[in-house]
């Protein structure tokens, strides 16, 4: 069965990678589905895509960022006649169902219209000077070529969270979007590239992490780098720009917690837990992968909870009722059997799931059964280290301040929830929880594009996406006018 080739974009024209070796985009529910060959790149498709960014900066940052915003703007609507249509390649291509990558695509949207507006608010700072005849002010200037690396998880919502703050900036970007999921990357850039975007302005370079990604960490001429992954990649991202002084942006894993008090709405925490444990078949770096209940209800939560996830439709996303989809390859297949293991071996128990699954329509894909294990304890591997797969941990406390030990005793700081009827709680919680974000009474996952996305600890090094992007993508000036026709020496001629 015939296939389509893809090609990298730089500078405005369609390239095979210099290498002319492709990689194969499959269909994790079914292996037989390919989506698409994609360049299997290396530097040399880097270096080109980089002076062509490097090029179309001269211009582009001379376009006034309303301009700029407008491209955004009618991206957006492109993206909102297109969504179904990319809401299917992203399942093809990713795996989770169909309802999940309509949110993704929509997320995209809300993204491009929110980023427009900052065209027109890209604010400075105005402020007194202290001599006469003088004015001072701070203005945002862009960086130049920036590189975005982007995750497998959210093919088109993260790389949107990163391209559309640094275009409206006045960067320019090469993108390295994700070995299996380029597809939806490739669609969000089309966008742009049909809203009017000039050529070298966004340019694509597809391959490997070890391939494209160091390259493009490395390159000279790049001024800075925003990458979305898991921590182990992320530091060595940061340890290779580091050498050049070079900014970096990290979002990287989560180990997220899900308190549960005795007072709670249970059939509202049981809801939020499902979703956010199983929500993109736990895919997610916000997933719930810890549920932390209170002793009073845990019995009653645990039973109604396992029997939830027991129900739970697993299938081809495409099919409107499977709730649950693949993995999205066979490598995070081991790696969530080779953690229920683990868990076995350490005392906790499997309460349901645990199992690839491979007979009959599941035998050409890559699907795990949702999982739950209990009897698991905060020093145990299993609730301390990130799974990225449907794999959630059942954990006991007495009272509230050992739940907020318990949540705050990992390396990760991403996404915490508590469910309680008790105001009180719910605000100290806010405050004494170790995390970028929380909610109550609500799921881990959630996140809305204006505001700042990004966690502590080992999930990020204090950059924000959301509504911090712009603080990333832009670099101070300090401006002084002086009017007064004589020299003027601050710090000097305004002593007593």
């Amino acid at each position: 069965m015939s296939h389509p080739t893809y090609h990298n974009l730089i500078g405005g024209q369609w390239l095979p990678a210099a290498s002319g070796k492709t990689i194969l985009n499959l269909n994790p529910a079914d292996h037989a589905d390919v989506v698409g060959a994609f360049p299997s790149s290396h530097g040399e498709d880097v270096a080109l895509a980089v002076d062509a960014a490097k090029k179309a900066f001269a211009k582009w940052r001379l376009i006034p960022a309303p301009k700029r915003a407008e491209i955004l703007v009618r991206s957006g609507l492109l993206l909102k006649e297109r969504k179904e249509k990319y809401a299917r390649e992203m399942t093809r291509e990713m795996g989770k169902v169909l309802t999940e990558t309509r949110g993704d695509v929509q997320e995209a949207i809300d993204e491009a219209f929110y980023v427009a507006g900052e065209g027109r608010r890209l604010f400075g700072q105005t402020t007194p000077s202290e001599l006469q005849n003088k004015f001072a002010m701070s203005v945002r200037m862009p960086l130049g070529v920036v590189g975005l690396i982007t995750p497998w998880n959210f093919p088109m919502a993260i790389p949107s969270w990163k391209l559309f703050p640094a275009l409206v900036s006045g960067n320019t970007c090469v993108v390295k979007p994700a070995t299996d999921t380029p597809l939806s990357t490739y669609n969000l850039v089309q966008s742009l590239v049909d809203a009017g975007l000039p050529p070298g302005v966004v340019n694509i370079v597809a391959g490997s992490g070890s391939a494209v990604g160091t390259a493009l960490v490395e390159h000279p001429d790049v001024r800075a780098i925003s990458f979305t992954g898991s921590s182990a990649v992320g530091s060595l991202v940061a340890q290779r720009a580091a050498v050049a002084f070079k900014p970096v942006s990290l979002e990287m894993g989560g180990k997220n917690a899900q308190i549960v008090m005795d007072d709670a709405n249970l059939e509202l925490a049981l809801d939020g837990a499902l979703w956010g444990a199983f929500g993109t078949t736990g895919q997610r770096c916000t997933a719930t992968s810890r549920i932390l209940l209170q002793k009073g209800i845990a019995q009653k939560f645990t039973v109604e909870f396992v029997a939830r996830a027991k129900e739970l439709k697993v299938g081809n996303g495409l099919d409107e009722s499977v709730e649950v989809g693949p993995q999205v390859n066979p490598s995070q297949i081991e790696t969530s059997t080779r953690y229920v293991e683990i868990a076995l071996a350490e005392g906790a128990k499997l309460l349901t799931g645990g199992h690839v699954l491979t007979e009959g329509s599941y035998a050409h894909g890559t699907y795990f059964e949702p999982t739950v294990l209990g009897g698991v304890t905060p020093g145990m591997r299993i609730a301390r280290e990130e799974v990225f797969g449907p794999v959630v941990s059942l954990i006991e406390f007495a009272s509230f301040e050992e739940a907020i030990e318990i949540a705050n005793s990992i390396d990760y700081g991403l996404s915490t929830a508590l469910y309680t009827k008790d105001v009180n709680r719910a605000f100290t919680a806010i405050r004494d929880l170790e995390s970028g974000i929380t909610y109550i009474n609500a799921p881990t996952i959630g996140a809305e594009v204006h505001l700042p996305f990004g966690g502590v600890k080992h999930t990020g090094n204090g950059h924000r996406e959301g509504n911090g992007a712009i603080d990333f993508f832009t670099t101070w000036k300090a401006v002084y006018v002086d009017y007064s026709n004589k020299l003027q020496r601050a710090q000097i001629d305004n002593a007593e």
